[in-house]
Protein backbone atom coordinates (compact mmCIF):
# COMPACT_ATOMS: atom_id res chain seq x y z
CA UNK A 1 0.00 0.00 0.00
CA UNK A 2 1.58 3.63 -0.84
CA UNK A 3 0.25 5.00 2.64
CA UNK A 4 2.43 2.31 4.00
CA UNK A 5 5.47 3.63 2.28
CA UNK A 6 4.69 7.38 2.84
CA UNK A 7 5.31 6.24 6.64
CA UNK A 8 8.47 4.27 6.09
CA UNK A 9 9.80 7.18 3.57
CA UNK A 10 8.86 9.74 6.62
CA UNK A 11 10.70 7.20 9.64
CA UNK A 12 13.71 6.42 7.43
CA UNK A 13 14.15 10.11 6.66
CA UNK A 14 13.48 11.25 10.10
CA UNK A 15 15.92 8.45 11.52
CA UNK A 16 18.93 9.29 9.53
CA UNK A 17 18.60 12.97 8.59
CA UNK A 18 18.43 12.86 4.99
CA UNK A 19 18.43 9.75 1.90
CA UNK A 20 19.55 9.71 -1.49
CA UNK A 21 16.17 8.61 -3.32
CA UNK A 22 18.24 5.87 -4.87
CA UNK A 23 18.69 4.84 -1.14
CA UNK A 24 15.37 4.64 -0.10
CA UNK A 25 14.04 3.16 -3.03
CA UNK A 26 16.99 0.37 -2.42
CA UNK A 27 15.41 0.10 0.96
CA UNK A 28 11.42 0.01 -0.01
CA UNK A 29 12.21 -1.94 -3.22
CA UNK A 30 10.44 0.40 -5.33
CA UNK A 31 11.69 2.63 -8.20
CA UNK A 32 13.27 6.39 -8.28
CA UNK A 33 10.41 7.77 -9.48
CA UNK A 34 8.00 6.18 -7.46
CA UNK A 35 10.11 7.83 -4.44
CA UNK A 36 9.96 11.05 -6.09
CA UNK A 37 6.35 10.95 -6.78
CA UNK A 38 6.12 10.21 -3.05
CA UNK A 39 7.89 12.95 -2.00
CA UNK A 40 5.73 15.34 -3.97
CA UNK A 41 2.63 13.82 -2.29
CA UNK A 42 3.96 14.78 1.09
CA UNK A 43 5.40 18.15 0.43
CA UNK A 44 1.51 18.96 -1.15
CA UNK A 45 0.23 17.72 2.36
CA UNK A 46 2.01 20.37 4.15
CA UNK A 47 5.58 18.55 5.19
CA UNK A 48 8.90 20.54 4.31
CA UNK A 49 10.50 18.10 2.42
CA UNK A 50 13.78 19.16 1.14
CA UNK A 51 15.55 17.99 -2.21
CA UNK A 52 19.69 19.01 -2.61
CA UNK A 53 22.14 17.71 -5.20
CA UNK A 54 26.06 16.78 -5.30
CA UNK A 55 27.73 13.89 -3.41
CA UNK A 56 26.32 15.56 0.08
CA UNK A 57 23.02 15.71 -1.59
CA UNK A 58 19.73 13.79 -0.46
CA UNK A 59 15.89 14.25 0.76
CA UNK A 60 15.63 15.30 3.86
CA UNK A 61 12.83 17.55 6.44
CA UNK A 62 13.82 21.37 6.79
CA UNK A 63 16.12 21.83 9.44
CA UNK A 64 14.05 22.36 13.11
CA UNK A 65 11.02 20.35 11.78
CA UNK A 66 9.69 17.08 13.21
CA UNK A 67 6.88 14.80 12.71
CA UNK A 68 6.89 13.50 15.90
CA UNK A 69 7.82 10.13 15.12
CA UNK A 70 10.52 10.08 17.48
CA UNK A 71 8.06 9.75 20.20
CA UNK A 72 7.83 6.26 18.92
CA UNK A 73 10.83 3.88 21.12
CA UNK A 74 12.74 1.12 19.78
CA UNK A 75 10.13 -1.70 21.12
CA UNK A 76 7.14 0.06 19.31
CA UNK A 77 9.02 0.82 15.84
CA UNK A 78 10.26 -2.84 16.54
CA UNK A 79 6.76 -4.37 16.45
CA UNK A 80 5.62 -2.25 13.63
CA UNK A 81 8.57 -3.50 11.55
CA UNK A 82 7.54 -7.09 12.57
CA UNK A 83 3.92 -6.62 11.75
CA UNK A 84 4.74 -5.23 8.30
CA UNK A 85 6.49 -8.23 7.67
CA UNK A 86 3.72 -11.15 8.90
CA UNK A 87 4.87 -11.57 12.29
CA UNK A 88 1.71 -10.94 14.60
CA UNK A 89 2.58 -11.90 17.70
CA UNK A 90 -1.13 -11.73 18.70
CA UNK A 91 -4.28 -10.07 18.68
CA UNK A 92 -4.82 -10.16 22.63
CA UNK A 93 -3.86 -9.53 25.85
CA UNK A 94 -0.11 -7.18 26.40
CA UNK A 95 1.39 -7.71 23.21
CA UNK A 96 -1.42 -6.44 21.37
CA UNK A 97 -2.55 -3.74 23.51
CA UNK A 98 0.97 -2.06 22.87
CA UNK A 99 0.98 -2.78 19.32
CA UNK A 100 -2.19 -0.93 18.77
CA UNK A 101 -0.52 1.91 20.94
CA UNK A 102 2.11 1.81 19.02
CA UNK A 103 0.12 2.73 15.74
CA UNK A 104 -2.20 5.03 17.24
CA UNK A 105 1.02 7.27 17.72
CA UNK A 106 2.13 6.95 14.64
CA UNK A 107 -1.30 7.21 13.05
CA UNK A 108 -1.51 10.89 15.08
CA UNK A 109 1.69 11.85 12.76
CA UNK A 110 0.09 11.81 9.69
CA UNK A 111 -1.42 14.52 7.87
CA UNK A 112 -5.26 14.76 8.00
CA UNK A 113 -5.20 13.77 4.04
CA UNK A 114 -4.78 10.23 5.01
CA UNK A 115 -6.52 9.61 8.25
CA UNK A 116 -9.39 8.99 5.66
CA UNK A 117 -7.37 6.09 4.20
CA UNK A 118 -6.55 4.96 8.01
CA UNK A 119 -10.04 4.75 8.66
CA UNK A 120 -10.86 2.65 5.52
CA UNK A 121 -8.24 0.38 5.61
CA UNK A 122 -9.48 -0.45 8.95
CA UNK A 123 -12.70 -1.29 7.64
CA UNK A 124 -11.41 -3.52 4.79
CA UNK A 125 -8.66 -5.05 5.56
CA UNK A 126 -8.62 -7.48 8.93
CA UNK A 127 -5.67 -10.39 9.50
CA UNK A 128 -6.87 -13.79 10.76
CA UNK A 129 -4.15 -15.89 11.90
CA UNK A 130 -5.52 -18.76 13.39
CA UNK A 131 -6.61 -21.86 11.51
CA UNK A 132 -10.11 -23.13 10.83
CA UNK A 133 -10.19 -25.96 13.47
CA UNK A 134 -7.54 -25.81 15.66
CA UNK A 135 -6.15 -21.80 17.66
CA UNK A 136 -2.45 -22.27 17.44
CA UNK A 137 -1.14 -23.05 21.21
CA UNK A 138 -0.09 -20.21 23.24
CA UNK A 139 3.50 -18.90 23.95
CA UNK A 140 3.64 -17.25 26.79
CA UNK A 141 7.37 -16.51 26.66
CA UNK A 142 7.30 -14.57 23.49
CA UNK A 143 7.29 -10.98 24.36
CA UNK A 144 10.51 -11.83 27.13
CA UNK A 145 12.21 -13.57 24.10
CA UNK A 146 12.10 -11.20 21.64
CA UNK A 147 13.03 -8.92 24.34
CA UNK A 148 16.40 -10.65 24.96
CA UNK A 149 16.85 -11.45 21.28
CA UNK A 150 16.61 -6.99 20.96
CA UNK A 151 18.63 -6.27 23.38
CA UNK A 152 21.50 -9.23 23.20
CA UNK A 153 20.75 -10.70 26.46
CA UNK A 154 20.89 -14.09 27.83
CA UNK A 155 17.78 -15.64 29.04
CA UNK A 156 16.90 -18.97 31.68
CA UNK A 157 14.62 -20.72 29.65
CA UNK A 158 12.37 -24.05 31.07
CA UNK A 159 11.81 -26.00 27.81
CA UNK A 160 9.29 -29.09 27.69
CA UNK A 161 9.86 -31.18 25.16
CA UNK A 162 7.73 -33.67 23.65
CA UNK A 163 7.80 -36.63 25.64
CA UNK A 164 6.63 -33.77 28.38
CA UNK A 165 10.75 -33.96 30.14
CA UNK A 166 11.53 -30.15 31.02
CA UNK A 167 14.84 -29.15 31.15
CA UNK A 168 16.62 -25.94 32.73
CA UNK A 169 19.38 -23.95 30.05
CA UNK A 170 20.93 -20.70 29.57
CA UNK A 171 20.40 -19.50 25.98
CA UNK A 172 21.86 -17.04 23.53
CA UNK A 173 18.90 -16.29 21.13
CA UNK A 174 19.92 -15.84 17.90
CA UNK A 175 16.83 -15.08 16.05
CA UNK A 176 13.11 -15.76 15.59
CA UNK A 177 11.40 -17.67 12.97
CA UNK A 178 7.71 -18.10 12.05
CA UNK A 179 6.64 -20.91 9.79
CA UNK A 180 3.30 -21.73 9.24
CA UNK A 181 1.81 -19.81 12.71
CA UNK A 182 4.51 -21.58 14.69
CA UNK A 183 7.17 -19.52 16.01
CA UNK A 184 11.38 -21.14 16.67
CA UNK A 185 13.75 -19.53 18.72
CA UNK A 186 17.65 -20.22 17.14
CA UNK A 187 19.85 -19.69 20.04
CA UNK A 188 23.03 -21.39 21.58
CA UNK A 189 22.58 -23.61 24.42
CA UNK A 190 25.43 -22.55 26.83
CA UNK A 191 25.12 -26.54 28.54
CA UNK A 192 24.88 -28.17 24.68
CA UNK A 193 27.66 -26.09 23.55
CA UNK A 194 25.77 -25.54 20.26
CA UNK A 195 23.19 -23.87 18.09
CA UNK A 196 19.93 -25.42 18.00
CA UNK A 197 16.22 -24.60 17.48
CA UNK A 198 13.72 -24.76 19.64
CA UNK A 199 9.70 -24.53 19.70
CA UNK A 200 8.67 -21.71 21.50
CA UNK A 201 5.39 -22.51 22.17
CA UNK A 202 7.16 -25.29 24.66
CA UNK A 203 9.72 -22.71 25.99
CA UNK A 204 7.13 -22.47 29.48
CA UNK A 205 9.44 -19.70 31.36
CA UNK A 206 11.58 -17.12 30.52
CA UNK A 207 13.57 -15.51 32.95
CA UNK A 208 15.72 -12.11 31.24
CA UNK A 209 19.30 -12.29 32.32
CA UNK A 210 21.82 -9.24 32.71
CA UNK A 211 24.78 -10.82 31.39
CA UNK A 212 25.06 -10.00 27.34
CA UNK A 213 26.40 -11.97 24.11
CA UNK A 214 27.47 -11.33 20.82
CA UNK A 215 26.34 -13.20 17.70
CA UNK A 216 29.51 -13.75 15.41
CA UNK A 217 29.24 -11.98 12.39
CA UNK A 218 29.27 -14.62 10.31
CA UNK A 219 25.90 -15.64 11.08
CA UNK A 220 23.04 -15.80 9.37
CA UNK A 221 19.51 -16.90 10.19
CA UNK A 222 17.65 -17.51 6.73
CA UNK A 223 21.03 -19.60 5.97
CA UNK A 224 21.04 -21.78 9.43
CA UNK A 225 17.62 -22.15 9.23
CA UNK A 226 16.79 -22.89 5.72
CA UNK A 227 20.39 -25.28 5.76
CA UNK A 228 18.41 -27.17 9.19
CA UNK A 229 15.20 -27.81 7.45
CA UNK A 230 16.85 -29.59 4.73
CA UNK A 231 18.29 -31.65 6.88
CA UNK A 232 15.26 -32.54 8.24
CA UNK A 233 13.53 -33.14 5.46
CA UNK A 234 16.44 -35.62 4.13
CA UNK A 235 16.37 -36.86 7.34
CA UNK A 236 12.73 -37.58 7.26
CA UNK A 237 12.87 -38.98 3.80
CA UNK A 238 15.53 -41.37 4.72
CA UNK A 239 13.89 -42.38 7.70
CA UNK A 240 10.20 -42.60 6.27
CA UNK A 241 10.90 -44.50 3.27
CA UNK A 242 7.98 -46.47 1.76
CA UNK A 243 8.20 -46.22 -2.02
CA UNK A 244 4.61 -47.24 -3.88
CA UNK A 245 4.93 -48.07 -7.60
CA UNK A 246 1.77 -46.64 -9.79
CA UNK A 247 0.50 -47.31 -13.26
CA UNK A 248 -1.29 -44.43 -15.05
CA UNK A 249 -3.78 -44.62 -17.84
CA UNK A 250 -3.21 -40.76 -18.59
CA UNK A 251 -0.91 -38.53 -17.64
CA UNK A 252 -1.86 -36.55 -14.20
CA UNK A 253 0.58 -33.56 -14.22
CA UNK A 254 -1.30 -31.82 -11.35
CA UNK A 255 -1.14 -34.80 -9.41
CA UNK A 256 2.29 -35.71 -9.73
CA UNK A 257 3.71 -32.52 -8.55
CA UNK A 258 2.09 -33.04 -5.16
CA UNK A 259 4.00 -36.39 -4.81
CA UNK A 260 7.52 -37.36 -3.90
CA UNK A 261 8.56 -38.88 -7.51
CA UNK A 262 11.46 -41.29 -6.95
CA UNK A 263 11.08 -42.66 -10.59
CA UNK A 264 8.99 -42.24 -13.72
CA UNK A 265 9.16 -44.87 -16.41
CA UNK A 266 7.44 -45.54 -19.67
CA UNK A 267 5.98 -48.31 -21.90
CA UNK A 268 3.50 -48.60 -24.64
CA UNK A 269 1.73 -45.32 -24.07
CA UNK A 270 1.41 -45.91 -20.54
CA UNK A 271 3.48 -44.65 -17.24
CA UNK A 272 4.66 -45.95 -14.35
CA UNK A 273 5.97 -43.94 -11.12
CA UNK A 274 7.17 -44.69 -8.07
CA UNK A 275 6.35 -42.59 -5.30
CA UNK A 276 7.33 -41.93 -1.92
CA UNK A 277 4.58 -42.25 0.34
CA UNK A 278 6.50 -42.47 3.76
CA UNK A 279 4.95 -45.19 5.86
CA UNK A 280 2.17 -48.18 5.09
CA UNK A 281 -0.40 -46.01 7.29
CA UNK A 282 -0.21 -43.05 5.34
CA UNK A 283 -0.08 -44.93 1.76
CA UNK A 284 -3.66 -46.56 2.81
CA UNK A 285 -4.81 -43.13 2.78
CA UNK A 286 -3.21 -41.66 -0.33
CA UNK A 287 -3.84 -44.74 -2.43
CA UNK A 288 -7.78 -44.55 -1.27
CA UNK A 289 -7.85 -40.81 -2.51
CA UNK A 290 -6.32 -41.21 -6.07
CA UNK A 291 -8.38 -41.21 -8.98
CA UNK A 292 -10.03 -44.73 -10.42
CA UNK A 293 -7.81 -45.23 -13.20
CA UNK A 294 -4.58 -45.11 -11.66
CA UNK A 295 -3.09 -48.73 -10.45
CA UNK A 296 -1.08 -49.26 -7.32
CA UNK A 297 1.37 -52.24 -8.48
CA UNK A 298 3.86 -52.20 -5.44
CA UNK A 299 4.08 -53.50 -2.62
CA UNK A 300 1.89 -56.48 -2.60
CA UNK A 301 0.47 -55.69 0.68
CA UNK A 302 -0.54 -52.51 -0.30
CA UNK A 303 -2.74 -54.49 -3.30
CA UNK A 304 -4.06 -56.45 -0.97
CA UNK A 305 -5.33 -53.78 1.77
CA UNK A 306 -7.01 -51.76 -1.58
CA UNK A 307 -8.33 -55.55 -2.53
CA UNK A 308 -9.99 -55.64 0.91
CA UNK A 309 -10.97 -52.53 1.37
CA UNK A 310 -13.08 -52.09 -2.09
CA UNK A 311 -14.59 -55.54 -1.10
CA UNK A 312 -15.91 -53.81 2.39
CA UNK A 313 -17.14 -50.81 0.46
CA UNK A 314 -19.07 -53.07 -2.23
CA UNK A 315 -20.92 -54.70 0.54
CA UNK A 316 -21.97 -51.75 2.57
CA UNK A 317 -23.05 -49.71 -0.39
CA UNK A 318 -24.87 -52.76 -2.20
Amino acid sequence: MRLHRLIAILLLIESRGKMKASELADALETSVRSIYRDIDVLAEAGLPMVTSTGPNGGISLMEGYTVNLQQLNGDEVIRLYLTGMGFHAGQQGESGLQLKNALLKLEKTLPAAYQADIHKAKNVFYFDNTPWWNEHPPIPCLEKLRAALWRSHKIRAEYSKVNGERSSRILQPYGLIVKQGEWYLVGYCESAEELRTFKCERITKAELLEEEYAIPADFSLEAFWCGREKQFKQSRRFEENYPVTLRLKRPYPELIKQLEVLNIAADQGQHSITVNMYCFEQACGKVMALPMDIEVLEPPVLREYIKERSLLLHKMYT
